[in-house]
């Protein structure tokens, strides 16, 4: 890794894991733009989300890589993505223990339905089950397919369970 800190860092996580929240706290501290992979895939609109066309996904996103700093982050890990990860100077994957990613999936649903934490989707109780069921995917399927297609960049992954862990080691030292 650079002495100086990373300017294209893409974090992966599940669903609950701090992601968001670690690259909004870092794009602010190193005035790096944060952009999350699901308005990649999505077009957000007031009427619904549309789907972006897999070229969409690759155009868009090529653009976000071109650009000479940025934070990527999201929790998809398919082929689509891996220029990301390619063009990363560090990634960052946040391992936060599943209970604690259920936990924060319930928290956040329960203040998105009281207004007092805004999202990009509706939050519906059917996508308060599929948050439970990506959940266990990831657990299940794409953390160990994450670790068997990328695992060859492991000079610059950092495997943390917190946010707390990454300011902690890597903003403290600037």
């Amino acid at each position: 890794m650079n002495k100086e800190f990373p300017r294209k860092i893409h974090i992966i996580g599940s669903v609950g894991s701090g992601k968001t929240t670690l690259a909004k706290e870092l794009s602010e501290k190193l005035n790096i733009r944060y952009y999350e992979l699901d308005n990649v895939v999505w077009i957000r609109q007031k009427s619904g989300d549309i789907r972006r066309t897999d070229q969409q996904k690759v155009d868009y996103l090529q653009n976000i890589i071109l650009t000479k700093a940025w934070i990527i982050e999201g929790v998809h890990n398919e082929e689509w993505v891996e220029q990301s990860f390619l063009n990363a100077d560090l990634i960052i994957f946040i391992n936060t223990n599943y209970y604690i990613r259920i936990y924060r999936i319930i928290k956040r649903f329960t203040l998105q339905k009281l207004g007092l934490e805004k999202s990009n989707y509706k939050p519906t109780f059917s996508i308060f089950i599929k948050m439970f069921q990506w959940n266990r995917y990831f657990e299940e399927i794409s953390k160990p397919n994450f670790y068997n297609k990328y695992g060859k960049y492991k000079d610059k992954l950092l495997v943390v369970t917190s946010k707390r862990e990454i300011l902690k080691k890597s903003i403290s030292n600037k």
